[in-house]
């Protein structure tokens, strides 16, 4: 610690009215929240943060919703540009407006200069704003700089003479707001005002409600920003159900929202007391912006040093490290790993940083809560989105993209952190800053300063009106849907890296208008779902624009189908929200059932998932759900012995997909989200994307195929026989706990293949194939068989598991999965067998992980 550090913690004991320790609230019942927002290098109106907070409601419980904006517009503010970046944005929120005055004589009037002083807008009566059940603070925002003098006579008072200028000013207006807490709000007695931010180019509102429900009542639909982020619930800690305790939590020049809750809460405490800085919300997230201020502006840490106190690197990744950083990094974790929180978090930090705005995502080292980066480059415009759920990043962009056609409504990459990690750091920021022309870039890098870059091309599909109009199509395309050419055609399409730009319009066009009868229409569905999911050479094509085209012909094709009181058609029905009251049976030659999730609850009695659970009892089996807006529990509730039914899921999928599954095949068609195929007993899924946290968890049976990756702790408590294929990789804690009985006699695998595609379509090898810390833990059956040529999985990694020789019948189990696995993704066996451009034997290029005996693990076994 610096001596200006040690003095400038030191001196705040001037500003502490008491010295015992703080009496804590009753904890509130932990829970999943949901944490959302997004960097752009244009700014964008209040109502872009909206979306994707309504789409995460159901994470959420109207006690308590916050939201942040950094990088805002001056005009909008009504001060200047050199005004907006070098002053204070002190907000404040009253409970009680009649103090206003008695806090202005005492804490603003006295100490500052005031460039601007005004009460946000809000509705007139909170109660038109639909479940917003209590009335929200007034706001009022001060847009100040200390006074010459007060600094002065501060920087004296405090010892700190020779601070820098501007740190001085921040220590007084981070000090001047604890008091006015302390006056107004912490002390015992009536709550009547807090700050609800004091940073420069940064405001902050909170309510007790839900997030998007700030953007209504402050009205902000409007009011633009470079930054927003969301976060929905109340505090896990501190006082619930109340305005002061909801997130964000603000440092300085930083908001933080989390999802989570700190087993080490009182620890993190005493290492913040320890260097005399006390709480007054009493909550998790205040602590853990007290942590990264403290961090950032009095130690003046780098950002990657922050991260590390934060989620430190250990075991495997510890060792990875190169050596300087590992001496860094002990340092590091010898000062603070006391006040590392524990236990479930995810951190999103919005912040004004020389000149610059960021976004920041942190995840915890054992990943315990879900989260899911993207990035998005159109070239002209860039955004950077992070959020709990892929849905509400889906969310974010749809929105975007209708008042900006810059933008696509599909993300270029999509990622998870892994944290605590060698390999990113479980961290990656979002930079917003000048690009040196009078307009602003995105970058986008991990822990390590790594940048994340998007590779393939660049020229977009999706230009010009979604809707496809009759003009001259290419010729044969409606004869080869006719013969069900589906190989032919897809074929043909896969040209699109030689075509004009337009010319994947055209083609999707013929398609349309190809499918004429029940044939045809089968074969266009086919066609366009595997120009969807398949990876190939998209030439100087960017895949994003080619994506929303084809899920615009496929959502058109689809709306093409009857309605229930419409002349029937044969092979397929629609059901809509508006019509869901008019479902029927299926008549003779219906055979799919569609069913538009748009206006559907994401759960509940009236959401999609009920419908088709009726549609089913009602005698439908075979089902495709499209336009899903984050609906949930697809799949679930059909009860046993489902075989022979098949749902198909485009869009953006929920949480808990194919939970339960007894017998049915269920296809999602991009990526799925979290709690996937819990207590699976058998059936079929498959999905054309990654898949996230705890899939198959508990799972008894089925079988499984995962185009991508999977994200933490996939397969946990899984027994009985549940066979998996991921093509990717796993960030970490594969098949914990796993009792799947001998593989060999009818028990569970699982077949990690640790590869992905370039930005040209082709297949590669990962880094490694398995890059965690943890595969087989405390496992006690069956067994993981990982493509691993190089051996570059090592002992270490099993944590309980141990390699087992590789012999032709474990070949012989797993090649018909490879083969199904070849099927459905076009993953051909013999490049799974290539290593380096040689064709390899099957035992050379997988590696089995079998379960260590329980003799082992006890200790029983003699030692030879």
């Amino acid at each position: 610690m610096s001596d200006f550090a040690e003095r400038l913690l030191a001196s705040r004991s001037q500003v502490y009215s008491q010295t015992g320790e703080p009496v804590l609230a009753e904890q509130a019942e932990e829970g999943g929240c949901g944490v959302t927002g997004f960097a752009c290098t244009v700014p964008v109106g209040g109502r872009f943060i909206y979306g994707p907070s309504i789409q995460m409601r159901n994470r959420g419980n109207g006690k308590g919703g916050g939201i942040a904006a950094v990088g805002l517009v001056p005009e909008q503010i009504g001060v200047s540009r050199e005004v907006l970046d070098t002053h204070y944005l002190l907000q404040i929120a009253l409970l009680d407006p009649a103090c206003h005055a008695e806090l202005e004589r005492q804490f603003i009037l006295p100490h500052f200069d005031i460039a601007l002083s005004t009460r946000q807008a809000h509705v007139g009566d909170y109660r038109d704003i639909a479940g917003l059940e209590v009335a929200p603070p007034d706001v009022h925002r001060y847009v100040v700089r200390v006074k010459p003098e007060v600094l002065e006579a501060f920087a004296a008072t405090a010892e700190l003479e020779g601070l820098a200028p501007r740190e001085l000013e921040d220590e007084f207006v981070w000090r001047n707001s604890y008091l006015l807490n302390d006056a107004f709000y912490a002390s015992l007695g009536e709550k009547r005002a807090f700050v609800l931010s004091h940073g420069r180019n940064l405001l902050v509102f909170k309510l007790v409600g839900y997030a998007e429900q700030n953007v209504e009542y402050y009205q902000l639909q409007d009011l633009k920003a470079h930054v927003w982020i969301a976060h929905q619930r109340y505090p896990t800690k501190g006082r619930v159900w109340h305005p002061g305790g909801a997130h964000p939590f603000v440092g300085l020049n930083e908001a933080l929202v989390h999802n989570g809750d700190f087993a080490n809460y009182h620890s993190v405490c005493e290492y913040l007391r320890q260097r005399n800085i006390r709480q007054q919300f009493l909550t998790d997230t205040e602590v853990s912006v007290q942590l990264f201020d403290l961090w950032d502006r009095v130690y003046k840490y780098p950002l990657e040093y922050i991260i590390e106190a934060l989620a430190p690197t250990t075991e495997l990744d510890f060792d990875q490290l190169p050596p300087e950083k590992q001496t860094i990094y002990r340092q590091i974790q010898a000062a603070h790993m006391h006040a590392s929180p524990d236990g479930p978090w995810f951190f999103i930090v919005a912040r004004s940083h020389m000149n610059q705005f960021q976004m920041l995502g942190i995840t915890d080292t054992a990943m315990l809560r879900p989260q899911v980066f993207a990035l998005s480059d159109s070239g002209e415009v860039q955004v950077g989105l992070i959020c709990s759920e892929k849905q509400a990043i889906d969310a974010t962009l749809r929105s975007l993209a209708k008042e900006d056609p810059r933008i696509c409504p599909v993300a270029d990459k999509y990622w998870n952190a892994r944290g605590g990690s060698s390999t990113d750091g479980g961290a990656f920021i979002f930079t917003v800053a000048s690009d040196g022309n009078g307009k602003k870039r995105l970058s986008c890098t991990d822990k390590f300063g790594r940048e994340v870059k998007l590779d393939g091309g660049a020229v977009r599909c999706d230009l010009g009106s979604a809707e496809i109009h009759s003009t001259k199509s290419p010729d044969g395309v409606a004869e080869k849907l006719q013969q069900g050419d589906v190989e032919g055609l897809f074929n043909d399409a896969q040209g699109v890296s030689s075509w004009p730009a337009g010319g994947l319009r055209q083609f999707c066009r013929a398609v349309i208008e190809g499918a004429a009868g029940p044939k045809s229409r089968a074969a266009a569905v086919e066609l366009l779902t595997l120009l969807h999911d398949r990876r190939f050479d998209t030439g100087d094509k960017r895949r994003a624009t080619l994506v929303q085209v084809v899920e615009e012909a496929l959502e058109q094709l689809f709306d093409s189908a009857p309605l229930f009181d419409e002349p029937a058609a044969r092979f397929w029905r629609r059901v809509t929200w508006a019509t869901r009251h008019g479902l029927e049976a299926p008549q003779p030659g219906e055979e799919i059932l569609l069913i538009d999730a748009e206006g559907f609850p994401p759960e509940g009695e009236d959401c999609d998932a009920v419908l088709l659970r009726q549609a089913y009892q009602a005698g439908w089996k075979r089902f495709i759900v499209y336009r899903l807006r984050g609906q949930r529990f697809q799949g679930v509730g059909l009860g046993a012995a489902t075989d022979g039914v098949r749902i198909d899921l485009y869009g953006s999928n929920g949480d808990y997909a194919a939970s339960g599954m007894d017998g049915l095949e269920l296809h999602i068609h991009g990526n799925a989200q979290d709690q996937v195929a819990q207590i699976a007993k058998c059936g079929k899924l498959v999905i054309h994307g990654d898949v996230g946290q705890t899939f198959m968890y508990g799972a008894k049976g089925g079988e499984v195929y995962v185009l991508g990756n999977a994200a933490g702790r996939p397969l946990i408590n899984a027994v009985g026989r549940p066979r998996v294929v991921i093509n990717g990789t796993c960030l970490d804690f594969l098949a914990e706990s796993f009792m799947a009985g001998d593989p060999l006699a009818g028990g569970g695998f699982v077949i990690l293949n640790g590869i992905e595609f370039d930005g040209r379509g082709r297949m590669l090898p990962q880094a490694v194939p398995y890059p965690g810390s943890n595969i087989f833990s405390l496992a006690s059956g069956g067994a993981i068989y990982i493509r691993d040529p190089h051996h570059t999985v090592v002992e270490r990694q099993l944590n309980g598991g141990v390699f087992s020789p590789m012999e032709d019948k474990d070949w012989r189990l797993i090649r018909g999965y490879l083969e199904e696995n070849e099927r459905l993704f076009g993953i051909q066996v013999q490049d799974l067998l290539t290593v380096d451009g040689q064709a390899s034997s099957p035992l050379e290029v997988y590696r089995k992980v079998s379960a260590v005996k329980l003799s082992v693990l006890s200790g029983s076994e003699k030692k030879i």
